[in-house]
């Protein structure tokens, strides 16, 4: 198993790509191995996937690192009329400080498969798109176009890895090593907190949520968040919603109330109402209705 404390080396960035291809999970493989890297990353749906002597449930965001000579199989979910959409990138030819030359060092915990945050996400989700279609043209190149979206793919993975072995650092309360630590990991977190919110804030939010979404415990989200903002999530998130339902009001002066609350996150207009009056001075009602009557005098 390859050690978690590496650094990336020059050759790292010289992989020899083999291929890429996009396919929806409907058939289940043999249970097989390579001797090449493959990573799997779940565009959508869900499915099962074993690896050497265990099983695992798969979804949507999840990455999946297998090593040559590991043992795995890809086994369709039980909804088959929306099946997994599975992304699968093959190289070799890659070494890293403290792991054996053609092998990727494994997540925290020695883990194969891992729940990228929204934001990396994102990011493998636009480089998988630009490989498939780069794989499917015939463009002069193309090999090495290929190639340059894979080393930002491993790029990617380094960066997520580094943030999270910070941040599990600061859970053991280990101190920071430097000003880069404080400056940048601490502010990591919170910006992923904020964006997830800021993505996600008409839907129900919960803090143990954001916590299980950023591999975090909530009392810990929660006194970091305090400390770094002098606020806590919740009272972020009822001031974004606040904020929002507002813009929506002076856009929209004629929206019925209970659209608006609705629109922002909540089910219950009349606690909406109480919480807009609270951080205005104005119901809703009465803030709409004086602009409504603004904007026609």
């Amino acid at each position: 198993m390859c050690t978690p404390a590496y650094d990336m080396t020059y050759t790292d960035l010289n992989p020899k790509f083999l291929f890429t291809c996009m396919q929806s999970r409907t058939e289940e493989t043999t249970f097989h191995c390579h001797d090449f890297v493959e990573l799997t990353f779940i565009l959508k749906g869900e499915c099962r996937f074993r690896i050497d002597g265990g099983e695992h449930l798969v979804e949507e965001g999840d990455l999946i690192m297998l090593n040559p000579g590991t043992y795995h199989q890809s086994i369709p979910g039980e909804d088959l009329e929306h099946p997994a959409r599975e992304c699968h990138i093959a190289f070799s030819d890659v070494e890293f400080v403290n792991c054996p030359k053609g092998f990727l060092p494994l997540f925290q915990g020695g883990t194969n498969i891992v729940r990228l945050p929204e934001g990396t996400k994102k990011e493998l989700v636009s480089l998988c798109n630009a490989m498939n279609q780069e794989a499917n043209s015939r463009e002069p190149g193309r090999y090495f176009m290929l190639k340059a979206y894979l080393i930002q793919v491993l790029c990617l993975i380094e960066r997520f890895r580094h943030q999270e072995r910070a941040i599990i650092d600061v859970q053991k309360g280990k101190a920071p090593t430097g000003r880069e630590f404080k400056s940048i990991n601490k502010k990591y977190v919170i910006q992923q907190i904020m964006d997830y919110m800021e993505t996600h804030y008409q839907e129900k939010i919960s803090l143990d949520q954001i916590a299980e979404n950023m591999y975090l415990s909530s009392y810990y989200i929660s006194k970091l968040f305090k400390s770094e903002t002098g606020d806590t999530p919740i009272n972020f998130l009822i001031s974004l919603r606040m904020r929002k339902a507002r813009e929506i009001l002076d856009a929209s002066p004629e929206c019925p109330i209970q659209e608006v609350a609705a629109a922002v996150g909540y089910e219950d207009a009349y606690h909406f109402s109480k919480l807009f009056k609270r951080y205005y001075g104005l119901s809703p009602m009465y803030y709409k209705a004086r602009r409504y009557y603004s904007d026609n005098t």
